[in-house]
């Protein structure tokens, strides 16, 4: 695993209790903060002794590959930011190793029409180097965290036992989360990497439909209501560029697919605010002497999402609303989804939810490929497989499974048969 961050040290926590693994290497450019996850994560199983510790520098493709050729390492688990999704895809393949991700390889705007036209997507460079995994026998599973990940899961399970046609496959996150300072005040502090959340929000949102194929929008495209379960309610939610939309349609039959996404007014104003001022740049600036990358900077100056659990109370919801032909001929509309109550997670785990949530789905893939429930080769997303043991296994009570349930709410319009 490279990446001991929010996410790297979750899966750790969550790996440790399963049995299907012999080694996890959990890799950092920052030793300590490795050694510290495998400390905490091996604290949880008295014995433990699988974990171990390593230097990695992951924007060094050879040194991703020597480190894996060290341990004789099966599978190269990415937990960083998607900027160093290449450097690790290339390391891994290049060490003979299976690959998992859950975020893609970065997309670069139209030149002259982005908000019409795609220039290159997310996965690109990825799936440009499918024919190469497939002739090693290699499989490079991309986008298997939460979103995207249990979302592309869903729309496999709903083209294969729900409906007889799709309309469309909408995911839909949002949740209540609200995070205070010490002395009790709400402050901003968003729940993953904010490199991240302004490489999403910012770039044009790609929408895919049957008659036209992908295109793009506005940032922010399109705002509406959705009515969020277990007691989030309903949250603004608008269009934003994520993998989902790259991913569904090569395996799953639909007429549109969207993703949407509830950032709320403040994160949106904030994001539209570094915009103006060119703070989400990730070209360097001279700023006294050092070089500098703006949007490097915002995220130093916003807390460690992997600090700020005990400080958060919510809950967060992920999932896919289906719309389409139910295989009894019939309108159906579905919301099929999973929730995360954060004191649960950090109590049972000592992460917040939101990292919680993407952190356990790689986990459960890991353990499907290496007991060879799923299986290939290529550039695979998630929807490429049978969507029923990963869903069994993430809902199944432990010991057996991970004992995280997902749910399904019926939405079919009033009126409407169901």
């Amino acid at each position: 695993m490279v990446g001991a961050g929010g996410v790297g040290d979750a899966a750790a926590r969550i790996a440790v209790e399963r049995d299907f693994f012999q080694t996890l290497v959990v890799a950092d450019y920052d030793l300590g903060r490795a050694q510290a996850t495998v400390a905490a994560a091996s604290a949880r199983r008295p014995g433990e002794s699988r974990l171990v510790a390593a230097y990695v520098d992951a924007s060094d493709a050879d040194a991703v590959a020597s480190l894996a050729r060290e341990h004789r390492i099966t599978h190269v688990f990415n937990a960083v930011d998607p900027r160093f999704v290449m450097p690790i895809f290339t390391g891994a393949r290049a060490a003979g190793a299976h690959y998992l991700d859950m975020a893609m390889s970065l997309s670069r705007p139209h030149p002259q029409r982005p908000h019409e036209l795609t220039g290159v997507m997310l996965g690109d460079e990825q799936f440009a180097q499918a024919a190469d995994w497939e002739r090693d026998e290699l499989l490079a599973l991309v986008g298997i965290g939460i979103e995207p990940g249990l979302s592309d899961v869903f729309a496999r399970y709903a083209a294969d036992h729900l409906f007889a046609s799709i309309d469309e496959l909408g995911t839909r996150d949002g949740a209540n989360l609200v995070i205070r300072d010490e002395s009790g005040k709400e402050v901003f502090a968003p729940g993953f990497s904010m490199w991240t959340i302004i490489e999403e929000c910012l770039n044009p949102p790609v929408v895919w439909e049957k008659d036209r194929g992908w295109f793009t929008l506005a940032p922010f495209s399109e705002p509406e209501i959705f009515d969020f379960p277990e007691g989030i309610g309903p949250v603004e939610c608008v269009h934003v560029e994520h993998e989902e939309v790259l991913l569904m349609p090569r395996w799953v039959d639909a007429r549109r697919v969207t993703f949407k996404y509830g950032l709320g007014e403040q994160m949106i104003t904030i994001l539209r605010t570094l915009n103006d001022l060119g703070l989400d740049r990730t070209d360097t600036i001279r700023v006294k002497g050092v070089e500098v990358s703006p949007r490097d900077v915002v995220a130093a100056c916003l807390p460690d999402p992997a600090t700020i659990g005990p400080r958060m109370t919510g809950k967060t919801c992920a999932g896919l609303w289906v719309t389409g032909t139910g295989t009894d001929g019939e309108p159906r509309e579905v919301y099929l989804y999973h929730v995360v109550d954060n004191e649960w997670s950090m109590r049972e785990y000592g992460a917040q939810c939101v990292v919680w949530q993407t952190a356990v789905n790689p986990i459960v893939a890991l353990e499907l490929l290496a007991t060879g429930v799923w299986s290939g080769s290529g550039v695979l997303g998630p929807e490429a497989f049978d969507a029923v043991p990963f869903l069994e296994l993430l809902a199944a009570p432990k010991p057996t499974g991970f004992g995280s349930p997902w749910a399904m709410q019926d939405r079919t319009p009033a009126g409407a048969p169901s």
